[in-house]
């Protein structure tokens, strides 16, 4: 039993340590800076490109979210107002659980389809589909 218990510790010790959450998603860091009258995303594409959704869509939630108009130029969105950081994460959070996260099974392996007026939710790890909010 002694034998046992060296054994366990030596294969312990030889384990690598886990230093990640342990989720294999992470939403990429949201690079924000106002100039005048403007805030400006810098890596909105890349943001955009790594939740694997269109930029047009993000684009259209966010800014009526945060009741300013942008545009996208460069992979930059460009909103019309100042707007704070933390705002504009908290609208962030709120795309990817209502157009990102899927409801059943909570992964985001999901991409969304049109289907007449309604969009719809598709994921590829539970094969749920769920409406949008």
């Amino acid at each position: 039993m002694d034998n046992y218990e060296k054994l366990l510790e030596g294969a312990l010790k030889k384990l690598p340590d886990k230093k990640d959450s342990g989720e294999r998603f992470e939403f990429p860091k949201i690079d924000v800076f106002i100039q005048g009258n403007q805030t400006i995303i810098k890596n909105f594409s890349e943001i955009c490109s790594k939740i694997r959704r269109d930029e047009s869509h993000v684009l259209k939630f966010l800014s009526r979210a945060l009741a300013a108009p942008a545009s996208v130029v460069n992979g930059r969105a460009i909103f019309q107002a100042k707007i704070y950081f933390k705002m504009i994460k908290t609208k962030f959070d709120v795309y990817f659980r209502d157009y990102i996260v899927c409801p059943v099974c909570k992964r985001p392996d999901t991409h969304l389809t049109k289907q007449g007026k309604f969009w719809l939710i598709n994921c590829q790890a539970c094969g749920a589909k769920s409406s949008v909010k």
